[in-house]
C-alpha cells in the first residue's frame, strides 16, 4: 500500500505552491496569541503535497505571532508511520494529513492530545469521525472516483458508466485502468469503495468480474492517469480511477474556458476521503499547535485550500472558487467505511485483492 493519500496533488503540482521544509509564516486561528515565554515557532508535520499561499501564511503570522516550521514526510502514510514511531519524542507540534483510511492507526497508537478546536461547531458532523474525543479535527475532504474521457464515449455513442455495477458490463470491457491497491492510495480507495458497496462477502466476487472484464492494473496514479488514460494523456483507456476533483485541473489554464471539462466523473463509484489535523502528544508548543489547528479550519485557510491542494474545505462557510462551482462534480452519496473497520481489514483485504487480481 502506498500509505500516502495525496496522488491527486501530483496532478496539480504545477498549479500549487508546495512548501519546502523550513521556517515560514505560520498557521493558527485569527485570534491566537503566542503567550509569554513560549516558543514562537510551531512545527507542522505533514505530507509532501501540503501547499498554502504566502499571503495566507503571512496573515496568520501577523495576527498570531507564531511562525511554522514545515517538516514534510513523503506521503501521508509514511508521515503517520513516522509519527507513530517517534510518539515518545514527537518531531512536530501538529500533524496534518492523516485521513480516514489511516485514522485508527494514529488514534490507537495514542499520538494525539485531545483538543476541541475553535470553530469546530461549523464543521459538519459527518466529517467529525472523532467527535466524542476531539483528538483530530477535519480539515478537508475529497472523493476517489472513476473518471471518464468524454470524447471517447461521445464518439462511440456510448453512455459512460456511472456505478460500480456498470463497470463489469460487457460494454465497458477492457476500458478501465486502476492503480494497485497495495502501492497506491487511489487504488486502495477504489478497493475500499467496492468493499463498502458489496460488503466483506461480495467485493471479492466483484473483482473477479472486473478482472474478467479486462481491468488493467498499474503501480501508481501518475502512470494510470498520464500514461494510460486517454482523457489526459496518450493512453487508450477511457476510464481511470482518480479523484472527483481531477477534471478541474483540465480546465484551470484553458482560455477561453470550455462549457465543461474534457473528463467526467462516474459519481456512483466514489469513496470519500477526509483529511485531519491533530495536536501531537508531547508537543513542545501545545498552545501554538492549537492555534494552528484553529486557523486551518477558519475561512482564510479553508478558502485558500481548493486551488492549492484540489480538495474541498471542511468548513461549509468557506467560499469555493468559481472553478469548483462551475466544473466541480458534487458527490451526494459517496461510499464510506468506519476507520476501525478499515484498520481491522485493510492489510488482509490488500493481500486478498493482490492474489485475486494481480497474481
Amino acid at each position: 500500500m502506498n500509505h500516502g493519500l495525496r496522488p491527486r496533488r501530483t496532478a496539480v503540482t504545477a498549479l500549487a505552491l508546495v512548501l519546502g521544509a523550513g521556517t515560514l509564516a505560520a498557521c493558527g486561528d485569527d485570534t491566537a496569541s503566542s503567550g509569554g515565554g513560549e516558543s514562537k515557532t510551531v512545527t507542522l508535520l505533514t505530507h509532501d503535497s501540503f501547499a498554502a499561499s504566502d499571503a495566507v501564511l503571512k496573515e496568520f503570522e501577523a495576527k498570531s505571532g507564531y511562525k511554522v516550521k514545515v517538516l514534510k514526510g513523503k506521503d501521508a502514510g509514511a508521515t503517520v508511520n513516522q509519527a507513530v514511531l517517534s510518539k515518545d519524542n514527537p518531531q512536530g507540534d501538529v500533524l496534518f494529513g492523516i485521513d480516514n483510511t489511516l485514522l485508527s492507526r494514529g488514534l490507537d497508537n495514542g499520538i494525539f492530545t485531545p483538543y476541541e478546536a475553535t470553530g469546530l461547531d461549523t464543521i459538519p458532523g459527518e466529517l467529525q469521525l472523532d467527535k466524542d474525543e476531539h483528538r483530530v479535527t477535519p480539515v478537508d475532504f475529497g472523493d476517489i472516483c472513476v473518471n471518464y474521457d468524454r470524447k471517447y464515449f461521445a464518439d462511440k455513442k456510448l453512455d459512460p458508466p456511472q456505478t460500480f455495477a456498470d463497470l463489469v458490463k460487457p460494454a465497458y470491457k477492457d476500458l478501465l485502468v486502476t492503480e494497485n491497491a497495495a502501492t497506491s492510495s487511489p487504488g486502495l480507495g477504489f478497493l475500499l469503495g467496492t468493499a463498502a458497496a458489496y460488503g466483506d462477502d461480495g467485493w471479492q466476487d466483484y473483482w473477479k468480474q472486473l478482472k474478467d472484464n479486462g481491468v488493467e492494473v498499474v503501480d501508481g496514479w501518475e502512470q494510470a492517469y498520464y500514461e494510460r488514460f486517454s482523457g489526459a494523456g496518450k493512453g487508450d483507456k477511457p476510464l481511470v480511477v482518480s479523484y472527483a476533483s481531477s477534471p478541474l485541473a483540465g480546465v484551470l489554464d484553458v482560455k477561453p474556458q470550455p462549457e465543461q471539462a474534457p473528463t467526467g466523473v462516474s459519481t456512483g463509484t466514489c469513496f470519500r476521503q477526509i483529511e485531519f489535523a491533530g495536536v501531537l502528544k508531547g508537543a513542545d508548543n501545545e498552545k501554538g499547535a492549537q492555534a494552528l489547528v484553529d486557523f486551518m479550519i477558519g475561512k482564510t485557510f479553508q478558502e485558500d485550500m481548493p486551488l492549492n491542494m484540489f480538495v474541498y474545505p471542511a468548513n461549509p462557510d468557506a467560499a469555493l472558487p468559481e472553478l469548483f462551482t462551475k466544473y466541480g462534480e458534487k458527490i451526494d452519496d459517496p461510499k464510506s467505511l468506519d476507520p476501525a473497520t478499515i484498520d481491522k481489514n485493510r492489510e488482509q483485504w490488500i493481500k486478498t485483492w493482490t492474489s485475486l487480481v494481480v497474481r
